[in-house]
């Protein structure tokens, strides 16, 4: 088509309109989209296909059979319950024996309750050279026999090899003690020196360790769990050892209505601290700030929603960190007290009694 000199062309562009329309438009048919995530679960079970006279089921097969299901319990795939979680002890600890030291105390954790690993380490006792000379299975103590009488345990202890008539005598203690955490326990070693071989069993104290004791402690813990690794297959169980179970170390406080309010733990305030920051970052309370003299932490407590914007994440700082509750950790004697409160600028879906909740179940 001829064009007249002078007139302009006009092209309308409609680019960001439609787009604004067909946003509009898919966020609104969000909501008018029936849920039909839910409908197969109500769906009646229909009759198994039966295979025609004369054919091979094994050429009408599927290629990649479903396992079949017991449905015996009628467990949906929506339950309204959380079901409590399989006592399963191998998934307690990503290892199962570890070497733990803190504030100049070291112990070798295990993934075991303390009666099976009770004959366990006596057995390592004796192979080892040093004995039991005395024990107290309700303690959880053993005490070896002089260690400068063999050959074997002076080397297992650091003694030089060329005794002396002037040294001092030295024996061995181990204390099997339940963990924190149930069905584990937790071992510690300890070299004592005497001016005379003590006559009775010596009672466990807590002092401080030197650096050189700290080192010493570590190789008798690593060679006992290596023994113990060793022997994991053994069955043999100690009905006098079991009495060392004490008290659960973590208990929930609740109200009557049972909400959360507190979670006590009976241990030593830099253990108790030491357990509650490893167990934040377990449950996915990011840590923002932290004061262990003044005894709280900061913590960014959010649900994965919550921290993620969807379609506008691009447009949003949801991603960032944010202050949503404080723990805070009251010092006592043998037993420190944990509360937790909401700051005002969260209003989420997470609690200070959620936050607490999951703080003694990852405890416990």
């Amino acid at each position: 088509m001829q064009v007249l000199a002078g007139a302009r062309t006009k092209t309308v562009s409609l680019s960001r309109p439609m787009a604004g329309i067909l946003l509009f438009a898919t966020l609104a048919g969000c909501s008018l989209v029936e849920d039909r995530s839910e409908r197969y679960v109500d769906a009646p079970e229909g009759q198994p296909i039966s295979v025609p006279e004369g054919a091979r089921a094994s050429r009408i097969d599927q290629a990649m059979p479903i396992r079949d299901i017991n449905t015996d319990d009628n467990r949906r795939l929506y339950p309204s319950s959380i079901p409590k979680p399989p006592d399963m002890t191998s998934d307690i600890l990503e290892q199962n024996y570890v070497i733990e030291e803190l504030d100049g105390r070291v112990w070798l954790l295990v993934n075991e309750v303390p009666g099976r690993l009770w004959p366990a380490a006596s057995g390592w006792m004796s192979e080892s050279g040093l004995g039991v000379a005395y024990d107290s299975p309700q303690l959880g103590i053993q005490q070896s026999e002089l260690v400068n009488f063999s050959k074997r345990s002076r080397q297992l202890v650091g003694l030089p090899d060329s005794p002396d008539a002037n040294e001092p005598k030295t024996v061995v203690q181990m204390r099997l003690a339940p963990g924190i955490r149930r069905k584990t326990t937790e071992i510690r070693m300890r070299v004592l020196e005497r001016d005379q071989a003590p006559d009775e069993l010596v009672a466990w104290q807590d002092r401080e360790t030197s650096a050189a004791r700290i080192e010493q402690q570590k190789a008798l813990l690593a060679d006992l769990g290596a023994y113990l690794q060793g022997r994991e297959d053994s069955k043999s169980f100690s009905r006098a050892a079991s009495g060392m179970v004490a008290e659960p170390k973590v208990r929930l406080i609740s109200s009557d209505d049972d909400v959360a309010q507190a979670v006590t733990v009976a241990l030593d305030y830099g253990r108790t601290w030491a357990e509650l920051n490893r167990s934040l970052e377990e449950i996915g309370a990011q840590v923002q700030d932290l004061n262990r003299s003044e005894g709280w932490f900061q913590v960014d407590f959010r649900t994965e929603d919550e921290r993620s914007a969807g379609l506008l994440s691009w447009f949003s700082d949801d991603d960032k960190p944010l202050h949503t509750h404080t723990v805070f950790v009251e010092q006592g004697g043998d037993v420190q007290r944990v509360t937790a409160e909401q700051t005002d600028a969260y209003d989420g879906e997470l609690t200070s009694a959620d936050l607490l909740t999951q703080l003694f179940e990852n405890l416990y």
